[in-house]
């Protein structure tokens, strides 16, 4: 094929005709980022400003030194969760192996829709969720399937959980005679939402069931919606549990939930997204009791268990009703009655091999290396909320359970009206005057202080910072 107008390193020659081109602009880039990734101490958790490189297509092929500057720019344009004082988002810096992961799954290319463009890492895959899903004590028949996103794991969960309850995978919901609804907490997260209005339920076909004073769900509160669901002639069929809330890292009571899940016969999802780490601390895992209940699992390995973005995966009690109610043969593909092919079993099609990186990430780290990341989640998340308790400023939006700590500033001197925009204007000047980044979700029609005590370099000076610029600014925004 006639590559003239392409560079030398456009592509990496089978032969090793251009090895030492293609290593010396691998090295340039490895130097430049990890140069920048090293001193990310330095650069501020959200830039100030960024500059972005031109969307255009040139006509010839740019010199080398051209683009490393423009990766130069956005490197230092974007978020920078390195920084010890990126502590607002569930988002962290990722473990090095899993960076490096994302290097030979992206060279090697492999296709996860088959075993036949993946043959290593398909059955790795199927390993690994079967390993995590006894993790959660789902069954020996246990398994799943990886996704880009939590939020494509939960659709997935649901697909099938309404594919179970209705059957209708062949022909469609048009022949119910009466709307299917679930429940799930008034907190729990969106992609919730999302999948309803996908699946065709339609976005008022998911229940918000009340919560208590620390974001969990009110097991009498769910018996009574699905009663009343019931009473107005709707078919209930599945109940949503979240292990982990997006706000506040609240844990709904899983024993409980699932105990009404067996009573009316629905089906239990649980979202661990974000909790399901906690199966890696042997001091911390008791938080998830009742887990093992579930008929589905949502879980998201690239929060708490640092893997690159993106990794997550639906995990099913029983595989075979996900062969039987979701799978899609694909005829193209030659199939394997020992690993099936995931793109058949997934929502996705083409998928990238998340499950290297994941794979990696445990291998470097082990059980102690995770155990001990969330167990130091934990200690850090008592000094936040002692810091809190020890300012009299200062309020809890709940009790913490999990390495959220949702907090505001409510000084008696300031207004209730006017809390929200006090707190919009300490979270800028924790960012500009600290160095320190944290979220201002809504939350209970207020705004709050949210710290993520996800980043393995943040320290107690870390926190000492951030209550000391609270003490600052509240004194001098004061009378």
């Amino acid at each position: 094929m006639n590559r003239s107008n392409s560079p030398e390193t456009g592509f990496i020659d089978p032969s090793g005709a251009n090895a030492e081109a293609i290593r010396h602009l691998a090295e340039d880039v490895l130097d430049q980022l990890l140069g920048q990734l090293g001193a990310a101490e330095d650069r501020s958790p959200l830039p100030d400003e960024s500059a972005v490189p031109a969307g255009t297509i040139p006509e010839s092929p740019r010199s080398q030194t051209d683009l490393l500057g423009d990766l130069e720019t956005i490197v230092a344009g974007s978020m920078n969760p390195a920084h010890p004082g990126y502590i607002g988002h569930m988002d962290t810096m990722p473990t090095t192996v899993s960076v490096l992961g994302d290097l030979v799954a992206s060279a090697i290319n492999n296709n996860m829709l088959s075993v036949e463009m993946s043959p290593v890492l398909s059955e790795l895959e199927v390993q690994l969720t079967e390993t995590i899903a006894s993790e959660f004590g789902l069954g020996p028949d246990a398994g799943g399937v990886l996704a880009s996103g939590g939020s494509l794991a939960n659709l997935h969960a649901l697909s099938v959980a309404r594919n179970h309850a209705f059957d209708v995978q062949g022909g469609g919901l048009t022949g119910l005679a009466r709307e299917p609804v679930l429940f799930t907490s008034e907190v729990a997260h969106t992609s919730l939402q999302k999948a309803a209005m996908v699946l065709g339920l339609g976005t008022d076909a998911v229940v918000a069931v009340e919560t208590d004073a620390d974001s969990r769900m009110k097991p009498s509160a769910l018996n009574h919606a699905v009663e009343q669901a019931e009473r107005d002639g709707h078919v209930p069929f599945c109940v949503v549990a979240t292990a982990g809330t997006t706000t506040t890292g609240n844990i709904d009571p899983l024993p409980a939930v699932s105990e009404i899940a067996d009573e009316h016969d629905l089906w239990l999802h649980v979202d661990a997204a974000y909790g399901g780490a906690l199966v890696f601390s042997g001091a911390e895992r008791g938080r998830l009791d009742g887990i093992e209940a579930a008929d589905s699992v949502t879980f998201n390995p690239q929060k708490w268990c640092y893997v690159a973005k993106t990794c997550a995966m639906a995990l099913f009690a029983d595989t075979d009703v996900l062969q039987e109610k979701f799978r899609i043969g694909a005829p193209y593909m030659r199939g394997d009655d020992a690993i099936p092919n995931l793109g058949e079993l997934g929502v996705q099609g083409t998928r990238r091999a998340e499950v290297l990186k994941l794979w990696l990430t445990f291998q470097h780290l082990g059980r102690d290396g995770l155990g001990q990341l969330i167990d130091e989640s934990y200690r850090l998340t008592a000094a936040v909320r002692d810091h809190v308790a020890d300012h009299d400023t200062l309020e809890l939006a709940s009790e913490p359970e999990m390495n959220l700590v949702c907090f505001r500033a409510a000084p008696d001197w300031c207004p209730p009206d006017e809390r929200d925009a006090l707190n919009g204007r300490l979270q800028r000047y924790l960012l500009s005057e600290q160095e320190i980044f944290v979220s201002l979700p809504t939350y209970r029609d207020a705004r709050w202080l949210r710290v993520v005590l996800l980043n393995p370099f943040t320290d107690e000076a870390t926190l000492d910072r951030l209550f000391d610029g609270v003490d600052v600014f509240l004194d001098a925004d004061g009378p």
